[in-house]
């Protein structure tokens, strides 16, 4: 299949004649005379009534940032920022023994959870590090298992990250 440049008029079925203003890896961008900016998937049947044979790279910076960003997770030791949740932010945590003869100790909560994401982490890349090790399959399963439930026990800090997306995850309840 060959794809349109930009500058291509074509016709749809539902959205009428329209002009390519741009393309990407999956779509065309299309500006329709009485329906506005629409994207078309490539396999969408389209009437071609002028074609452009622009050379179009189907390539965006975004698509080629984000496969970066996923070798860079995958294979180095780069981590990704992490936020801590705003009501946090200049708070301190308090740590009071039961022995009130002795001394409580306070951290500030931004370098407590400093800490906790660096061991967050430092577990990733222990879990890479297995993944891509030649270790044999079920010595991999049990090591993962034991990553996993480290996870788990650290789901009780969950509470100090901004993105859920970020937090620990353990094991799923079946």
């Amino acid at each position: 299949m060959k794809i349109l440049g930009i500058g291509s008029r074509i016709s749809h079925s539902e959205f009428g004649k329209g002009v390519v203003t741009n393309v990407d890896n999956q779509q065309y961008w299309v500006t329709f005379i009485d329906n506005g900016l629409e994207t078309i998937s490539f396999n969408e049947e389209i009437e071609i009534i002028e074609a452009a044979d622009n050379e179009v790279d189907t390539v965006s910076f975004f698509d080629v940032e984000q496969s970066f960003m996923r070798l860079l997770k995958k294979y180095s030791d780069v981590s990704e920022v992490v936020h801590i949740g705003d009501k946090w932010k200049g708070g301190k945590l308090i740590l009071e023994p039961g022995d009130t003869n002795l001394k409580s100790k306070e951290i500030k909560i931004d370098d407590f959870f400093h800490k906790i994401t660096m061991v967050r982490d430092r577990i990733r890349v222990i879990e890479q590090k297995v993944n891509s090790s030649n270790l044999e399959a079920q010595e991999k399963i049990d090591i993962q298992q034991y990553i996993t439930r480290i996870y788990g026990s650290l789901t009780t800090f969950n509470v100090l990250f901004k993105d859920k997306e970020q937090q620990f995850i353990g094991q799923r309840s079946k």
